[in-house]
This record gives C-alpha cells, sequence and structure tokens, in this order.
C-alpha cells in the first residue's frame, strides 16, 4: 500500500484545524466550568434534550446526538442525574433500555448558562469570520460529517460507537 502523505499545505491546514479546536475545546470548557460547574460534553448533553419533544430522548438517540459512547454518555447521565438536571426513566416497551429526560432544574441551568456560552463561542470564532466564510465553515464541516455518518445511499458503519444499535423500539 502506497501512503498518500499530507501535501505541505494540508499539513498546514490540518495543524491549524487541530490547534484551532483544542483552543476553542478548551476556552468552551473554561466558560462552562466557571459558569455552570460543567465541561461542555455535559451542556451539550442539556441542550440536545432541551431541544427534543417533551425534552426527553432515548440514551442510544441521545448517544448519537452527542457521539459518544453509550458507557460514557451513561456516566455523564449519573452525574447529571445526581445533580438533579436530568431524570432517568425506563422504556415501558424494553427494559434494557431508558429515556433521559431534562428537568426543570436542567432546563434552569442551562437558560442561565447560554448566554455565557453563546457569547464565548460568538466571540471566539463567529466574530472573527466573513458572512463568506461562515457559509464555507457549514459547508466543509457539513460534508465531512456526512461523509462519516453516511448518508441514505451508503449508511455509516455500525463500528462506529454510538450508531451500533440494539432491538427495541425504546433501544
Amino acid at each position: 500500500m502506497t501512503i498518500r502523505w499530507l501535501t505541505e499545505k494540508e499539513q498546514r491546514a490540518w495543524r491549524a484545524y487541530i490547534a484551532a479546536t483544542h483552543l476553542l475545546e478548551d476556552a468552551i470548557d473554561r466558560q462552562l466550568q466557571q459558569d455552570a460547574g460543567m465541561p461542555h460534553l455535559y451542556y451539550s448533553i442539556l441542550a440536545n434534550l432541551s431541544e427534543a419533544p417533551e425534552r426527553s430522548l432515548r440514551m442510544t438517540d441521545l448517544a448519537e446526538k452527542t457521539k459518544i459512547t453509550r458507557s460514557r454518555l451513561t456516566y455523564a447521565v449519573t452525574r447529571l442525574e445526581k445533580d438533579g438536571l436530568i431524570r432517568r426513566e425506563d422504556c415501558q416497551w424494553d427494559k434494557r433500555s431508558s429515556f433521559a429526560t431534562l428537568t426543570d432544574e436542567g432546563m434552569a441551568v442551562l437558560e442561565r448558562t447560554a448566554p455565557g456560552h453563546v457569547e464565548t463561542v460568538r466571540s471566539l470564532l463567529f466574530d472573527r469570520l466573513t458572512p463568506r466564510q461562515v457559509e464555507q465553515l457549514e459547508e466543509i464541516f457539513s460534508g465531512i460529517a456526512e461523509a462519516m455518518e453516511g448518508d441514505d445511499e451508503r449508511p455509516a458503519s455500525d463500528d462506529v460507537p454510538w450508531r451500533r444499535r440494539s432491538s427495541g423500539p425504546c433501544s
């Protein structure tokens, strides 16, 4: 097999991407720890639940939305549940599965934290881009995500941890 090494230009782009994503994630984590006492992942879990019907999602769907393994999600939800921000409910059709539901307290934390989070994202990312660059950023990363997740023509691999399905309506 021939190795297709990155060109010098590709290497610079790759390293710039890595540096920027690490710096952004660190800044977002610091802001969320300061404002809400939680990492970005936990905030993302709350945000995804807040957008779901009845503020509730099956754990497998939540794992896929947050792009984390079910075991990592279970750990995070357990912590958020201890803090009273999420309630876990058994599935009435499949006792092996459960739903995560955002509590009123969790929604209040999210509402209190969202303005600072949005300002951090805006000031560190979007304020530094032109409108055309924002469009390009969306186009680039949507294309990458679609290719990695699969589409109707080419389904994603079940090897992706959050894509593995178990049987039953509540999986």
